[in-house]
């Protein structure tokens, strides 16, 4: 054994398994297929061709490299949630029933010019979003295993038998919502159960022997009957002849681990990255029937797995059950990584040599699952490489944490008071009108960018095509009429990326694409050392739109705990410290903004609810660092600046006593899917502030009438007083086209006129 390794004995051999593969390609294949597609450029034939493609070289590329489960149904054209509703014959009612075609599976994602799209949101504490099922009693509950038998067929066919991935009945009943919320899901139970059943059958028939069963609401808090549901379902599920393997991650079992057992599958994972305290527990637990699979390869971050502590996870499973009882696996699926390392040319070659994307990951299940000694003392020089790095500190950074008071944490007025100074600065109209910041990023804006990045224009020619741009946009947006500017966001590639860029120790992959929903792709930076920013980020471009206009104009920055969640982050600090060298390198750049006349300045925080945990008892710790990780970043401000913030789809009444303490002036949230349901949560606990509900849904290339807007608006008025309302889009305008969003946004800031006569009457 080599010094500091420790490895399965050579003769203890493991069976190796993964749980889901990023669905994009190597090179965002998917992507391009999906979105020519939409756009008229390729057909059904030509998508489909693509997805298979795509599906077969994941499929041989997991086996080639020793994996004994490989996972199908893993696959999807948009969304692993909407797939289970066509599987089971449970999509929304107003969408049609009867056999799911491609064009209403891509209605029910991205609207159609009968129906808005199904609400998103957050699939559990990811950055990846689901579509929301909704409940109603005349679901169908139609079966159509299509899709799902098609997959195995062409695994088989390959040579290669797999284990389909169903998202989990009671996770996929939970994870909605009943119509107009007046309808309780969990009627549907027995029609659920009956259409699970069905499925199960059908993969019986077609002598699959195992099927993956994804139940991740086993690791939350349960509400009451809960437990007694989970217990009549899987109850009748096992009578089908497959072996179930009852998959869990994110999360401890904790007080459901005795439910999670008794449910009688054949299997159960766990994922010991996020929990490795409940290993024994769960090993004393099992019957001595079921198997256990251990997640012990981080499947939602890059970084290399320490092998030492991973083998002595799996030692300890095989001391207490068995070999013949335990598997090696990814903690959950690694639709959260990107594809591979092999086109990574740029990266530090140290850096690199830290990091693991899908392939490697798998790579590394296999070889603990193996026993692989050189494979073993290469991670052990790995691990030890990264922890003597000395670039992964900064003196000054630690030293200004170790320095802060509780008057960097607090705005040196009340909300109340600074509303006043505020609106005499401003000298805003009722319901002003404004964006949440990006502007189209159009097919010109990225071949400018990328000839730049390539070398093919100089950065004069760069900055002269980005002034013209701004300055379009700036003019735009007075003809229009809104209220309050911005200067469109141009010259950034990501609201993350951008600061990143200028930010010391993070570092930034070529091809580090990871699905967030349907075809769009995020590249996150990779945060390796200390934070800390050099040099001002936005002050050029900002100070420049400022210089063409009269009307105030907002600067744009993305917040501490978004930049957090949005990157690939260090593992060997706590998270609360990066998230606070974060807010302090933005904290300059607030003061700076402040400084050339900026008076209102916007720090998104779309991932605030994102990052809570998924149990309640820990929600309190993670909520007071987070706000005060936004505070520290926005209180060094004078009453006169106003401080935005923006989130995106969550549910707000978890967190409003959180999004208060935040202490912003404005918020602004999407609220347009939901038609503006989420204000009652801000009703209900009297919020104060100012707030921007978005009035249409910038995720469709549908623009909503003027009568639409104003009806949203009316509902918003029933909700809060008319000076509190400012009126936005629900997001950022970046993935939309010119005509659609000027004709978008003079439908806005008509309707908001319209309503401002009749307030001011």
């Amino acid at each position: 054994m080599v010094a500091g390794v420790v490895s399965l004995s050579p003769t203890v051999k493991l069976k190796t398994a993964n749980l889901g593969f990023p669905r994009m390609g190597r090179q965002r294949e998917l992507k391009f297929a999906l979105e020519g597609f939409w756009a008229g450029k390729r057909t059904e034939s030509e998508l489909l061709e693509v997805a298979s493609s795509l599906r077969a070289e994941h499929w041989k590329s997991q086996k080639a490299a020793g994996l004994d489960f490989v996972p199908s149904n893993d696959f999807s054209l948009y969304d692993q949630v909407l797939d289970a509703l066509v599987l089971v014959g449970a999509t929304p009612e107003r969408f049609g029933t009867g056999p799911v075609t491609l064009e209403r599976y891509f209605a029910m994602a991205r609207n159609s010019r009968e129906q808005t799209a199904m609400e998103m949101t957050k699939w559990f504490d990811t950055n990846y979003h689901y579509l929301v099922p909704e409940w109603s009693e005349g679901i169908s509950f139609e079966v159509d295993t299509t899709k799902l038998l098609t997959e195995v067929r062409e695994a088989r066919a390959l040579g290669i038998e797999t284990r389909p991935v169903l998202v989990g009945p009671l996770t996929l009943l939970l994870l909605g919502k009943g119509i107009d919320g007046a309808f309780d899901p969990m009627t549907l139970l027995p029609k659920i159960t009956s259409a699970y059943r069905q499925v199960l059958e059908a993969l019986a028939a077609e002598r699959v022997e195992w099927v993956q069963i994804d139940e991740p609401m086993l690791v939350t808090d349960l509400e009451t009957g809960v437990a007694e549901s989970y217990r009549s379902v899987y109850a009748e599920l096992a009578m089908v002849p497959v072996k179930l393997m009852l998959t869990t991650y994110f999360d401890a079992l904790g007080d459901n681990l005795s439910l999670a057992v008794d449910l009688g599958t054949a299997g159960i994972h766990i994922d010991v990255v996020r929990a490795p305290e409940e290993l024994k527990a769960v090993i004393a637990a099992l019957k001595p029937e079921q198997v256990l699979s251990v997640g012990c390869v981080e499947g939602r971050n890059i970084w290399l797995s320490d092998f030492a502590v991973a083998s002595a996870q799996l030692n300890e499973a095989v001391e207490g059950l068995g070999a013949e009882r335990v598997l090696a696996a990814p903690s959950c699926s690694l639709l959260h990584v990107p594809h591979d390392l092999g086109s990574e040319i740029k990266l530090p070659s140290r850096i690199k040599s830290w990091l693991r994307f899908a392939t490697e990951k798998v790579a590394e299940v296999v070889a603990l699952g193996t026993g692989d000694v050189a494979a073993a003392q290469a991670n052990a020089a790995a691990v030890a490489d990264r922890e003597a790095a000395e670039t992964t500190t900064n003196a000054k950074v630690r030293a200004a944490l170790a320095e802060l008071q509780a008057t960097d944490f607090a705005r040196a007025s009340a909300y109340t008071q600074r509303a006043i100074v505020q609106r005499e600065e401003l000298g805003l109209p009722l319901l002003p009108t404004t964006t949440i910041g990006s502007f189209p990023q159009t097919a010109e804006v990225r071949k400018h960018r990328a000839a730049r990045k390539k070398g093919h224009e100089t950065a004069d020619e760069y900055e002269a095509f980005l002034k013209k741009a701004i300055t379009e946009c700036v003019r735009e947006q007075e003809r229009i009429g809104l209220d309050v500017l911005v200067h469109g966001e141009f010259e950034r590639n990501d609201m993350v990326e951008y600061f990143a860029e200028f930010l010391d120790g993070f570092a930034f992959t070529e091809n580090g694409w990871v699905q967030s929903y349907g075809s769009r792709c995020v590249k996150p930076p990779v945060i390796y050392g200390d934070v800390s920013r050099p040099t001002p980020m936005t002050l050029k471009w900002t100070s420049y739109a400022r210089s063409l206009t009269t009307r105030p104009m907002k600067g744009m920055l993305t917040g501490p705990i978004t930049v957090l969640q949005w990157s690939f982050v260090r593992n060997d600090i706590p998270r609360q410290q990066t998230a606070w060298q974060i807010a302090l390198a933005l904290r300059d750049e607030v003061t700076d903004l402040e400084g050339i006349g900026i008076r209102i300045i916007q720090v998104d925080e779309p991932a605030l609810r994102e990052g809570l945990p998924l149990r309640r008892a820990d929600w309190a710790a993670y909520l007071d660092w987070a706000v005060k990780a936004f505070k520290l970043a926005t209180s060094s401000v004078a009453d006169e600046t106003q401080i935005h913030t923006h989130m995106c789809y969550c549910e707000f009444d978890d967190i409003l006593p959180a999004i208060a303490a935040l202490d912003a002036d404005v918020i602004s949230m999407e609220t347009a899917r939901s038609r503006m349901e989420l204000l009652e949560a801000f009703r209900a606990h009297a919020y104060p502030n100012e707030i921007g509900p978005g009035v249409y849904d910038i995720h469709s290339p549908r623009v909503p009438s003027v009568g639409e807007m104003s009806e949203l608006l009316t509902l918003a008025l029933e909700v809060l007083k008319p000076e509190q309302i400012w009126v936005n889009p629900d997001c950022g305008l970046k993935t939309r086209g010119w005509p659609e969003t000027v004709e978008a946004l003079e439908n806005m800031v008509k309707a908001a006129g319209e309503l401002r006569l009749t307030l001011n009457a």
